[in-house]
């Protein structure tokens, strides 16, 4: 995926001749650390500071040196190091790019960067050394943002979603909708630009199915996938909630391996919310122990059921838990009614004691799981339902490659777009107005890779990368 048109304007706006060197290891002690250098004076750095250990006549690309960094004016020697020089445009940057590895002791590391300074580079600013990739035509912007996004992933499904989106998938999607705008575009110019001549236009009504296949589809598709992958993304707010003493705080500590909350035989033990972190088959997700619903008879716990109803309200998804053992109470359906409407899992606990309740017809449209949370009995189970409530096997594919925020809005304003565009051929206006949607649905389409994106949005983007990548 390249970005090299967008990348060339954007070259005077972020001048790329001067040389960056950071620190490109994290802080702290560590067996190697990296010391990583781009641009013009990449080699010329090396020669400075870097003395092989058997002589060299000169320096081959991509091949590890072993020797010594040293110091130029007084010849003192720092550090033992491998050394490497990716000549461009075969280099993370696309520039000609040093890299030091040395030991991983921070004062190390600080007087080897001070040494590359002196020889002629300046301190690479956050993201700097991926904004150069990105400006070089390397990667896409979507690409560079799978970088952070790779760096900063918690979850084994947040991992793969950044991987896809690093080899260009989201990329290549926008790309193969701005491919179909893009020509039809240019037929509009055609019809506009000779519009007495003998050319043969094809008139823009007949596009509309392949715009319905090629363009609309597609965008409804990563619309889809940002909310079915925005849990895998930002995790999600699970809540416990049900009347006192039906094993709401049990129900945690199974879900948590471990004796978190305070279990006793009394109603009401828990007076606030407790929320703790769990991961569920990838997906990161805060769960929520509420306060049991009911008429408060104090002060205190009254608080603590005004929080859970908050709770209720923020939540993705609820875990709403009956004691079986016991017939459904007015205060189980008044909790009902409190979270009717919300993405709602029946808990069926106490399956061990004879059961006392049917709910399969009162209830039958909720997703249901008998558990035992005394004995930890169904709790793989209501793990499998949490994550299918959550993402969903059909939904899978979907979140292949899933889109961000930012994303999102260009998206939702490329297809506003589109739907004028749609609405103005089935009127058929003249070429030179659907003209004006279609570069505009190009437009928003462009600032997603890096096309047409504003300069602060890039500033923006790149300023959360850490210093060094």
């Amino acid at each position: 995926m390249s970005s090299t048109g967008y990348s060339l304007s954007m070259k005077q706006i972020f001048p790329l001749q001067d040389t960056i060197a950071a620190i490109a290891t994290p802080p702290g002690v560590g067996g190697v650390g990296i010391v990583r250098v781009s641009g013009p004076l990449a080699e010329e750095v090396a020669k400075k500071i870097f003395r092989p250990r058997r002589d060299i006549s000169q320096f081959k690309s991509h091949r590890l040196y072993y020797g010594y960094i040293i110091d130029p004016e007084t010849q003192e020697v720092i550090d033992e190091v491998l050394i490497a020089l990716m000549r461009a445009p075969h280099s993370y940057t696309g520039e000609d790019v040093l890299e030091i590895y040395a030991h991983g002791g921070p004062l190390i590391l600080k007087r080897i960067l001070e040494l590359c300074l002196n020889a002629g580079a300046r301190l690479a600013g956050p993201g700097e050394f991926t904004k150069r990739a990105f400006l070089n035509g390397r990667m896409d912007l979507t690409q560079a943002e799978a970088v952070l996004q790779l760096i900063n992933a918690r979850t084994e499904q947040e991992l793969k979603i950044a991987t896809k989106q690093l080899q260009g998938y989201l990329g290549e999607k926008i790309e193969g909708i701005r491919r179909c705008l893009i020509e039809f575009k240019a037929h509009l110019e055609v019809a506009i630009d000779f519009p007495e001549e003998d050319v043969e236009i094809v008139p823009p009504e007949v596009w509309l199915p392949r715009l319905e296949k090629e363009v609309i589809t597609p965008i409804k598709k990563l619309l889809l996938a940002y909310e079915h992958g925005r849990v895998l993304r930002e995790g999600a707010l699970m809540a416990i909630v049900g009347r006192p003493n039906v094993g709401k705080s049990s129900l945690l500590n199974c879900l948590l391996r471990e004796e978190r909350a305070i279990v006793t035989p009394i109603p009401g033990t828990t007076r606030d919310v407790i929320e703790e972190a769990i991961n569920i088959k990838g997906i990161p997700i805060r769960i929520a122990d509420t306060a049991g619903l009911r008429k408060a008879t104090d002060a205190v716990e009254a608080i603590g059921v005004e929080r859970a109803k908050k709770k209720i309200a923020e939540a993705d998804i609820i875990l709403w838990v009956v004691d079986i053992s016991q017939a459904l109470t007015e205060e189980d359906r008044e909790i009902y009614r409190e979270i009717a409407g919300k993405n709602v899992i029946l808990v069926l606990n106490k399956c061990d004691l004879p059961v006392k309740v049917n709910v399969d017809n009162e209830f039958k449209d909720l997703p249901m799981v008998k558990i035992s949370a005394l004995y930890s009995q169904g709790i793989e189970k209501l793990e499998e339902i949490i994550y299918n409530c959550l993402i969903g096997e059909e939904k899978e594919q979907v979140v292949s490659f899933v889109p961000s925020l930012r994303h999102k809005k260009a998206l939702e304003k490329a297809f506003s777009a589109v739907l004028r565009i749609k609405e103005a051929i089935e009127k058929k206006l003249p070429p030179v107005f659907i003209s004006v949607d279609v570069q505009e649905a190009l437009d928003y389409l462009g600032e997603i890779i890096g096309e047409t994106t504003p300069e602060e949005v890039l500033n923006y983007i790149f300023s959360q990368f850490c210093i060094g990548k």
